[in-house]
């Protein structure tokens, strides 16, 4: 299959996706929570899972293009801007999975103003601010040469440019010189911060004791592996379609893929302590969530969608020969990127589904009043809508940004300083 003919049906996924959606956004907005699901024992559902399964993604993908900007690894070079870009857009998609969540969406700029500081989710707030101005500065400092280099052409894209840059036309070696200083210094800062908002997320989960299944102080560390290992196989699956990572790229794309596999493999261990630790400690509400995990009305979450398809068989591609093939390194990443959705399903709904109150669901009669949630229609519809506008959202950085451009050689000896 050629590029074109696969970005093309990256276009045509994506569009269709979101007109799929486009009804269920509506309802959600319309008719607020009447269609779905979720109720009073069990609150948060599947756009929960999806807005920590997204922020996940976009703190590994940040902190994989830490490697290139902070660290200096040559190997990962060539996809140290897609791992921003992909940062911004995932956690642009995270945030639009929580504001469907949320009661009254227009009033979450009241945590902005009125923050509690004791509160775990003020910071957490805080932080993805803080985050997200970060790495759109430091993805505009990375761009901006080429912004400038392209501003110089005619037609509509160059007249984007000219604006995006303030009407800049420098692209001296000093210039390159300096955004490279401030990339840097931007991307030094993010790592902490990318550590913080990230495990923040799990320390929000953490710290509910009266919810055994998350409280313990290793959810934190976990979110972060797990973050890691998500965002960089969403990496190489994004590089393979654009930057042509099955042939051009192929060495990035096989590099990456070993760099997940011992991430993934990490990010097991953890989640294996946590069972074994879990199991052993004989705690009844912990042991009763366990048993939800593994053999409850979701056990197909974790054996075939979490542990087969999104673990065993891409440790297996991964491991074996086919290592060094960047089509299976491609097909094995985009079966974790997936897989890691059924973790986050995995982590909110059985920890929720356990009842605090035994016996609560037998007093009364009532939908809202059910530990077995199943996600309506209407959640997944718009679930899949927000697929379409991930896709569309790559599909237009792919065509609007600037292809990197080398210095001319008498420049390289000074850049490169």
């Amino acid at each position: 299959m050629s590029d074109k003919t696969i970005k093309t049906s990256f276009w045509v996924a994506g569009i269709a996706l979101i007109l799929v959606g486009a009804w269920a956004w509506f309802d959600r907005w319309a008719n607020a929570h009447e269609n779905t699901n979720y109720g009073s024992i069990v609150p948060w559902g599947l756009w929960v899972a999806a807005y920590i399964y997204f922020i996940g993604l976009s703190a590994g993908s940040f902190l994989v293009s830490s490697l290139v900007y902070v660290f200096q690894i040559k190997r990962f070079e060539k996809v140290g801007r897609l791992a921003l870009f992909t940062a911004v857009v995932t956690l642009i998609l995270a945030l639009l999975a929580i504001s469907a969540d949320l009661g009254h969406t227009f009033r979450s700029w009241h945590v902005m103003v009125y923050p509690n500081f004791k509160s775990p989710m003020a910071w957490m707030i805080w932080l993805y601010t803080a985050y997200f101005i970060l790495v759109v500065l430091e993805l505009w400092f990375v761009l901006r040469q080429d912004l400038v280099v392209g501003a110089k052409a005619q037609g509509a894209r160059a007249r984007l440019y000219r604006i995006l840059v303030f009407g800049s036309k420098d692209d001296s070696p000093a210039m390159r010189a300096s955004d490279k200083q401030i990339v840097r210094i931007l991307a030094t800062v993010g790592v902490p911060l990318a550590i913080m908002f990230h495990g923040g997320v799990g320390s929000l989960f953490g710290v509910v004791a009266s919810r055994p299944a998350w409280h313990g102080g290793l959810f934190p560390i976990l979110f972060l592996v797990s973050a890691l290992a998500s965002g960089g196989a969403l990496l190489v699956v994004v590089s393979a379609i654009f930057q042509d990572g099955l042939r051009r790229n192929r060495d990035t794309v096989v590099a990456l893929g070993s760099l997940v596999l011992a991430l993934l493999l990490v990010d097991v261990l953890f989640q294996v302590s946590e069972t074994l630790v879990g199991f052993y400690g004989n705690s009844p509400d912990k042991i009763e969530n366990l048993k939800l995990v593994y053999a409850g009305p979701y056990w197909w979450v974790t054996w075939i969608w979490q542990l087969g398809i999104g673990t065993l068989v891409p440790i297996a591609i991964l491991a074996l020969p086919t290592r060094k093939d960047p089509r299976a390194v491609t097909a094995a990443c985009a079966l974790i990127a997936g897989g890691f959705l059924a973790v986050r399903l995995n982590i909110v709904i059985p920890g929720l589904a356990v009842e605090e109150v035994k016996g609560l669901t037998d007093a009364f009669d009532s939908a809202r009043l059910d530990t077995n949630y199943v996600p309506s229609a209407m959640e997944w519809i718009f679930s899949v809508g927000l697929l379409g506008i991930g896709l569309v959202m790559f599909g237009i950085g792919e065509w609007l940004l600037p292809r990197e451009t080398e210095p001319a050689p008498e420049e390289a000896s000074h850049v490169a300083a």
